[in-house]
């Protein structure tokens, strides 16, 4: 009996909060080897040992399932920092979402990747105006958004997407700050960064908060910043499966950012499609622990509206403008077989196209999969599988699917080969500005800071002029930066240059010129010097 007791003791040790019929299950705890010395063989029947086993099973059920979404917002309250899962609109909490409308909450800081449409995900919290302050990597097409920040109604924190995701992640892990190269030398670095406009708004200049300068440091002659940690007192989150001990799985390109804001809350609430019995789902199926949930909801219904519904023709035939050809077809030429490349959004996405027959690569989307395949079918098209451009898309066989904060990891560590994207400028020395125009146009740096800071190769693609024949290859940059001396080869309609990005500075170099112009006319939209290369090449020649 003592022994019975010590074990019982140990058993529920740890366990303050379990109910008084919780700690009466005792015999589980105890090996039935030792109940059978203790008891004396004679007394330990299978009768018995049925018996002690119905009784567990009849009084240990602890389901975390509550029945909506109202009550299981029910202690949010203002001023509360809510952690929200979703990339764009794709596997956002929808039901959540809508009860925390209706709550009425005010003065939220909300922690996610974008807010959203205007009238949908956390854009409906912008509208009724229950939001303070918005922690993001992209503004985007949410107008709203933009509109209450430049008008000084919204504090807004931009962060780097893969920043934001591993400050989650590292909250969810009791880390409190780390190293990233992620945004040295930007104005995120520097302290420089408005996060809330005065009264007056943008146009007033008034500035009423600005954002803290990062500690630097030098790690094996590459400078990093130091990023702090993000926890909130709720994490808002959704998944496709769940048990009912809370354990998730994830569809698709929904996982994104959820694992990582679960993993941040103090309280987390998940919103699944379909909850299942425990034993359901195989131990390696699920994608997230139950220990991180405490909640969960079976969503009354979900819209699942697509932002940039994509779908292929079928005739495997793209029409696109003559310049934009050019420059996709050039930098396919840069592809080699086995790379993994990232694209950015817009004329990136088309370089994929024009591969040379015989290349494959495999494409890195930053919401979280590897392997990206075509545009899909009108039959095919899936709310829950898009690219980081918002468009639906298919998967190649090999492909995985991941969160955010591990494809981040992959971008950072270095292994993703090349990152292709567009800019608004590019200088002489490789400075890249491609994310904001202070005061007038604020889309967010997305994932484009953590791309050109890691070891990938940096390939630009843009129009050679703006609107109006402005420069954007500048002799140096009049936007705040991306990156710092991050650009490796930029191509245009006009031409490609080779920028040299480490030691002294030196001017870029014309190492091929357009079939259908003149060293004079590239001369002429160019804002910097160059130098022209010996053996000067036609492009696509």
């Amino acid at each position: 009996q003592a022994i019975l007791a010590q074990a019982a003791l140990r058993g529920n040790r740890g366990s303050a909060s379990a109910s008084p019929a919780s700690k009466m299950v005792v015999a589980p705890r105890v090996a039935p080897f030792l109940v059978r010395r203790l008891v004396g063989p004679s007394a330990f029947t299978a009768h018995a040992l049925v018996a002690v086993g119905t009784r567990a099973a009849s009084t240990s059920s602890s389901s975390k399932v509550v029945a909506s979404a109202d009550e299981a917002i029910a202690d949010l309250k203002d001023g509360a920092t809510i952690c929200v899962g979703g990339f764009g609109l794709c596997g956002i909490p929808e039901n959540l979402l809508h009860a925390v409308r209706r709550k009425g909450v005010k003065n939220l800081t909300a922690v996610s990747n974008n807010a959203g449409v205007d009238d949908a995900g956390l854009g409906l919290l912008l509208q009724s105006k229950q939001i303070k302050r918005m922690i993001s990597s992209y503004v985007g097409e949410n107008k709203l958004f933009e509109e209450q920040y430049l008008s000084g109604a919204l504090e807004v924190e931009l962060t780097p997407q893969g920043t934001l995701a591993e400050r989650l992640r590292a909250g969810g892990a009791g880390i409190p700050a780390f190293f990233t190269p992620t945004a040295h030398g930007t104005i995120i670095h520097e302290g420089k960064n408005v996060i809330k406009y005065g009264p007056g708004g943008a146009k007033s200049g008034e500035v009423e908060i600005m954002s803290e300068p990062r500690e630097s440091r030098e790690f094996n002659g590459k400078g990093y910043i130091m990023e702090k940690a993000i926890t909130g007192d709720f994490a808002l989150v959704k998944a496709w499966k769940a048990d009912e001990r809370g354990n998730l799985v994830w569809k698709g390109t929904a996982r994104n950012f959820n694992p990582d804001c679960a993993r941040a809350g103090k309280i987390c609430i998940a919103e699944v499609e379909e909850i299942v019995p425990v034993g359901s789902l195989s131990p390696e199926e699920i994608h997230l622990p139950g220990i991180y949930v405490q909640r969960v909801i079976k969503g009354d219904s979900y819209e699942k509206r697509i932002e940039k519904r994509t779908v292929s023709s079928g005739s495997g035939e793209i029409n696109v403008d003559p310049r934009r050809e050019l420059i996709a077809r050039r930098a396919a030429m840069d592809l080699t077989d086995g790379m993994y490349v990232n694209l950015g959004i817009g004329l990136p996405t088309l370089v994929s196209n024009f591969t040379k027959p015989g290349i494959r690569i495999e494409l890195q989307s930053e919401n979280g999969l590897l392997g990206i395949g075509p545009y899909p079918m009108e039959a095919d098209v899936d709310p829950d599988l898009i690219n980081a451009g918002k468009e639906t898309i298919t998967m190649i066989p090999g492909s995985s699917t991941f969160s955010s904060a591990d494809s981040f990891a992959m971008i950072r560590g270095g292994h993703v080969d090349m990152t292709i994207l567009g800019a608004m400028e590019v200088a002489a020395n490789g400075d890249l500005a491609n994310w904001i125009i202070p005061g007038k146009m604020v889309k967010g740096m997305g994932g484009a800071m953590d791309l050109v800071s890691s070891d990938s190769r940096v390939l630009v693609v843009m129009e050679h002029t703006a609107k109006g024949g402005t420069h954007k290859l500048k002799q140096s940059c009049g936007l705040p930066l991306t990156g710092a001396r991050v650009v490796n080869r930029c191509i245009t309609e006009l031409g490609v240059f080779d920028f040299v990005t480490t030691g002294p500075e030196v001017p870029p170099t014309l190492i091929e010129i357009a079939p259908d112009t003149t060293l004079d006319a590239v001369k002429a939209a160019t804002g910097f010097e160059f130098k022209v290369a010996e053996n000067l090449k036609t492009m696509l020649a």
